[in-house]
């Protein structure tokens, strides 16, 4: 673990996330080393909206190889960096 309380598989998964973002979600305006791990995704953050949602998902499955099943899970994985890298993780530990 690292000083923020991180393992390196994590900080590596958060550093793709945000590659993810930017070029997935085509936000030219936006550097990836500028998103913050504990910022919002969507509205107050980055000012994502619910189609954006639905190519994150896409975007996770496709890069990531996880399913986000439903609603309620995607809210809470979508909080933040943070909350993103942590789901990805225990789903990749879960289905290994």
């Amino acid at each position: 673990m690292n000083g923020n309380g991180t393992n390196a598989a994590e900080h590596g998964v958060k550093q793709k996330l945000k590659e993810i973002l930017v070029s997935g979600l085509r936000l030219h305006t936006v550097a990836p080393e500028s998103i913050t791990d504990d910022q919002a995704i969507f509205v107050d953050g980055l000012g994502l909206d619910s189609i954006d949602a639905l190519e994150l998902v896409v975007l996770i499955e496709e890069h990531f190889g996880i399913a986000i099943p439903d609603e309620e899970i995607g809210r809470a994985a979508f909080a933040s960096i943070n909350a993103l890298a942590a789901f990805v993780c225990a789903e990749q530990a879960r289905n290994s």
